[in-house]
């Protein structure tokens, strides 16, 4: 059923914000990891696949200089495991004195519970020159990697993953307004980042206004999550932050940085079924890490994609 999609409007505003204030290395995280990833640019010539979009993105946006950008609209939906976005808005770039309308689509689907863009097209077909004052050219430089590049997915093992992400963060973002909430999300990936490395863990990625990351160790793991919330309870931000945390233990495929597989899409799902604060385990982390712990009992839940009744555990 086609519905209002909040979240992707919450992401699309991240994006763009992202771009406004030249903070440029997070955009790779909420690109899709399939080679479908197209994105297609105002410029001729423009239009950039795969591996390349995700290498390129961060240097790209970061050419854009300054602007200010007035009249907003967003119009965001979803269906199933798919969603798109109409974005417009007015904008000026005061350093070179260029102004104009802009217009952008998205196109989204779920990875691992997460929606990832598998396409973003601009859609004017103005050149950088006439829009900007500047011309793009990070991308041109990487034209030769990528035709060299490729998948390794030589590397498995077993590995815990968890996912942390805060809850209610799009009516927190809009209540606190831009600036105020990016100051808190900052403070707060710093947080959670400095933790997973404190317990020897491996922050994969972040995700918005979350992250994915690996241990070795189920102990580690958990203990990383005790951790995380005493210090996300503990600390005093404006807005209050609370965070939902899920993690599974099995076999993963790591390619490059990241890791794939179904103990990913896994984990992210028991994440989403936590309540704000709570911390929820499977069985399979539960019975490698039996002692030293306290559990809930038992949990009966559905988690989209993944076939049968699983339970999962809080942790105490």
């Amino acid at each position: 059923m086609i519905r209002p999609s909040p979240e992707i409007a919450s992401i699309v505003t991240r994006w763009t914000n992202l771009i406004r204030t030249h903070t440029v290395s997070d955009l790779p995280h909420y690109l899709s990891q399939s080679e479908a990833l197209i994105y297609i640019g105002t410029a001729d010539g423009e239009s950039w696949r795969g591996q390349l979009v995700r290498d390129g993105i961060a240097d790209h946006m970061s050419e854009v200089p300054d602007f200010i950008e007035e009249d907003v609209e967003i119009d965001a939906w979803e269906n199933g495991d798919t969603g798109w976005a109409n974005y417009k808005s007015t904008f000026y770039f005061p350093g070179t004195g260029t102004s104009g309308t802009h217009r952008a689509t998205f196109v989204f689907v779920l990875e691992r519970g997460r929606w990832k863009m598998v396409q973003h097209h601009i859609s004017q077909p103005d050149s950088n020159m006439e829009k900007m004052g500047v011309e793009h050219s990070a991308f041109s430089a990487l034209i030769d990697a990528a035709q060299a590049s490729a998948h390794d997915f030589g590397t498995e093992g077993l590995a815990s993953i968890m996912f942390t992400d805060i809850a209610n963060s799009t009516a927190l973002a809009q209540a606190a307004g831009d600036r105020v909430w990016m100051t808190a999300l900052s403070a707060h990936m710093k947080l959670v980042s400095a933790e997973i490395d404190a317990h020897g863990g491996d922050l994969v990625k972040s995700l918005g206004d979350g992250t994915m990351s690996a241990f070795s160790s189920a102990r580690a793991a958990l203990t990383a999550a005790q951790a995380i919330q005493a210090q996300v309870n503990a600390a005093i931000t404006e807005p209050p932050i609370e965070i939902r945390i899920g993690i599974h233990t099995g076999e993963v495929i790591r390619a490059q940085d990241d890791f794939f597989g179904t103990v990913v899409n896994k984990a992210a799902r028991i994440a989403d079924t936590a309540l704000p604060g709570q911390t929820r385990v499977s069985d399979a982390t539960r019975l490698m890490v039996s002692t030293g712990f306290a559990y809930s009992d038992p949990i009966e839940v559905d988690l989209k994609g993944i076939s049968g009744t699983q339970s999962v555990y809080v942790l105490d």
